[in-house]
């Protein structure tokens, strides 16, 4: 099992503490990947979950991470309820309309949109920085408060089609550091299990260092729930703004993300899965140079982010069909798709095994015996061939 020893005390304290303020995170943390139980209550993480779907589960580390987060340049976060209350399909269930129609109005209006974005819920609290409707736009910083549903129109057309102000809503700019951690409990074990640890976790270190502009939150699905702890950071540096996706996170981890990203600025290599604005380039042979903007600037040709996004769209359409089909030599309903290979026939055996004696004598023979060489070989055919079908015949 692909497991750092030095990190297994860190992760047994860290999970102690979990359990220990577990009224502040028990009602689905590690619920399953249906619906949020009525009841709102499951049964507390335990060691051995730690082992199945936790930082201790044999699939951790078994992957490369660089390249695996989403192609896209703005990320549009709503903040809505609490991780424990989304259902497994936020963004599209009748019980939570707010994200469903912010969800449909983007889709809606996908071809007018400048750049590609993204949705994302993150957890809204009452009475925090973060309050139901506020609604969180990267790379610009900017937070806009209370979006209803009948401002969501107006609000996709001004600020996300158009690029402008919000008419209808004042614009707040942020500052510092923005951690989002996928904790969504409804859709996968592994998030439910491993965000919340990993929230505490950054809120307790943060403090100790005195990091009083980090702002740690749990968000929805941000895909590759396998690669469970997730997270993206979205940093200030030097008027610019990167968003880093982070996999395999475990709580020790935590301290080298703020001592070392959040701070200095630099890049944690071995759990990198990529960054907001750098396309995806799957198997390239080129390395994309990794860094902040306090280092060299990452800088993609529109015309290269375009092959990208366009290679991305094929993959997945290819990986969609795998599921669908199970693959080349796997197809539906079992039956095989690949090409069917004919065993050769007493014909083809015999004109082969003359073949592979010429190819074997050619190298020997010089240039001006090849025409001598491949009449006669032609002629040995043409009595292989014409045997052959007199044996067929009697």
């Amino acid at each position: 099992m692909p497991t750092n020893p030095r990190t297994f005390p860190a992760i047994q304290s860290a999970i102690f503490s979990y359990l220990s303020v577990s009224s502040r995170f028990h009602s689905t943390s590690i619920s399953s990947m249906a619906a949020v139980p009525e009841n709102g209550t499951v049964d507390a993480p335990t060691l051995n979950d730690n082992v199945k779907i936790g930082f201790q589960r044999p699939e951790m580390y078994s992957e490369k991470l660089s390249g695996t987060s989403i192609a896209y340049d703005r990320h549009v976060i709503l903040c809505y309820k609490t991780h424990e209350l989304w259902p497994s399909r936020v963004e599209s269930s009748d019980a939570h309309p707010l994200p469903k129609v912010l969800a449909g109005a983007l889709k809606a209006r996908k071809n007018d949109i400048p750049v590609k974005t993204l949705l994302t819920i993150c957890e809204g609290r009452e009475g925090t920085e973060l309050s139901d409707g506020d609604v969180l736009l990267f790379p610009e910083m900017i937070k806009y408060r209370g979006l209803k549903e009948s401002d969501i129109n107006t609000f996709v057309d001004e600020v996300v089609v158009n690029r402008k102000l919000w008419s209808a809503g004042v614009q707040e700019t942020m500052t510092g550091s923005h951690v989002f951690v996928c904790s969504h409990s409804s859709r996968d074990k592994r998030c439910g299990f491993c965000g919340p640890i990993l929230i505490k976790k950054f809120k307790e270190e943060a403090e100790l260092r005195g990091l009083d502009n980090v702002s740690v939150t749990a968000c929805s699905h941000v895909g590759g729930h396998k690669y469970a702890g997730n997270l993206i950071i979205y940093s200030v540096q030097d008027k610019k703004v990167c968003g880093h996706w982070y996999g395999y996170v475990t709580p020790s981890d935590v301290p080298e993300l703020l001592d070392n990203h959040i701070v200095k600025g630099e890049i944690i290599d071995r759990i990198w899965r990529g960054q907001m604005g750098v396309p995806v380039v799957k198997k390239a042979e080129k390395a994309i140079e990794q860094s902040l903007p306090n280092g060299n600037d990452v800088k993609v040709s529109e015309a290269d982010h375009h092959a990208s996004s366009t290679i991305e769209e094929k993959d997945r359409e290819k990986e969609k069909e795998r599921e669908n089909n199970g693959g080349c030599c796997q197809g539906a309903n079992g039956f095989s798709c690949c090409r069917d290979e004919t065993p050769e026939t007493e014909t083809e055996k015999e004109v082969n095994k003359v073949l592979g004696a010429f190819n074997t004598l050619r190298k020997k023979w010089e240039k001006h015996d090849v025409v001598t060489v491949a009449a006669v070989v032609g002629a040995v055919v043409t009595v292989a061939v014409a045997y052959s079908f007199y044996r067929r015949l009697r």
